[in-house]
């Protein structure tokens, strides 16, 4: 067994396979985004749906395997951490990716109701791991029924979501810096079967290097004493979330704005799944209590810099500082804030 092995590495071997991982996640994510954004338009389904649905999802898997994998092990204080330490992340990922758009706010360029939908969605969803950390410990077969709810809720959530974009009942202003999602030509496009069959061997790339993250972010936090906590929000959940940044600037660069936002948003919707594929994997109980009250904090400051998000997305300010606009200034200032307490309270 990997675990059983690394433990028996010195640790700077352990950092060693933690950065590879890390490169891998890195390289796979920047190919990624191309494929998506060229899958986007021969599919049809959009940029945002694609970003919110299969790019979110692909880009998620580390995060899935590396939370799922720690909580397995008994490790659920890192496998909550993870996952909405991914979550914060990849939020404040977004005012990265406005700092690579030099034209103007991303927020504003990439402003649609399919990612307003998405951001909404995600609040709600944040909402559910903190009715059940408050609530009575139940398990059904040593699942929280809140697992259930947050999957159906996910589901239900992205359907409508997806019936949005065919019948919008809202649509934001056109504007000369407004990015609209117009599709390549077709036949300027790669075979679609070909596409497909690099987005699924770059996508299980990304897993395996996200089991390698969760088997040495273990024993990192076991060996050095830097705790679940602080190995998961600040260590292995950056690192899972590579892909999401990396596929965010890329598709900037190229243009694909709405496929940008929508993989972040939307991804970070596909993301608190992990809480749910998490418990299903702790076998001793609720994984909502036994993660203990620390990543009640991790969750309250998701919420927060999603709600920014979602004000960024409707106030739809132009300019700002160098471009990145008054939600991004404070997405980051937030960010850097909570982790700081994060690290030393």
């Amino acid at each position: 067994m990997l675990s059983e092995w690394l433990s028996s590495l010195p640790i700077i071997a352990i950092i060693g396979a933690l950065a590879v991982a890390a490169v891998v996640i890195g390289f796979t994510g920047t190919r990624l985004s191309r494929i998506a954004d060229q899958l986007a338009d021969k599919t049809g389904m959009g940029e945002a749906i694609f970003g919110a649905l299969l790019l979110g999802a692909s880009t998620s898997l580390a995060g899935i395997v590396t939370s799922v994998t720690a909580a397995s092990q008994g490790y659920a204080e890192l496998a909550a951490s993870n996952a909405i330490g991914g979550i914060a992340a990849q939020t404040m990922f977004l005012a990265l990716g406005d700092l690579a758009y030099r034209r103007s706010n991303l927020e504003h360029a990439a402003a649609s109701m399919t990612n307003l939908l998405q951001g909404v969605l995600l609040v709600t969803l944040l909402s559910l791991p903190l009715l059940a950390a408050s609530s009575p410990a139940w398990t059904l077969w040593g699942v929280h029924p809140i697992s259930v709810i947050l999957l159906s809720s996910y589901i239900l959530g992205t359907a409508i979501t997806s019936k949005a974009k065919d019948t919008p009942m809202w649509q934001p202003r056109q504007t000369r810096d407004t990015q609209p999602d117009e599709p390549e030509p077709d036949e300027e496009l790669p075979a679609l079967k070909h596409l497909w069959w690099r987005f699924g061997l770059l996508t299980l790339t990304i897993a395996v290097a996200g089991y390698i993250v969760a088997e040495t972010g273990a024993q990192l936090a076991t060996r050095t004493g830097l705790g679940e906590l602080v190995v998961g929000s600040l260590l292995t959940s950056v690192i899972t979330s590579l892909p999401e940044l990396v596929t965010t600037i890329a598709a900037v660069r190229q243009g694909a704005l709405t496929l940008a936002v929508g993989g972040i948003i939307g991804g970070n919707s596909f993301d608190m799944l992990f809480l749910a594929f998490a418990d299903v994997g702790y076998r001793e109980g609720s994984i909502y209590h036994a993660m203990g009250q620390r990543p009640i904090f991790l969750i309250a400051l998701t919420m927060l810099l999603t709600g920014i998000s979602i004000m960024g997305l409707l106030r739809r300010e132009r300019g700002g500082l160098a471009n990145i606009g008054l939600e991004g200034v404070l997405i980051l200032g937030c960010y850097a804030l909570g982790s700081w307490m994060l690290f030393y309270l």
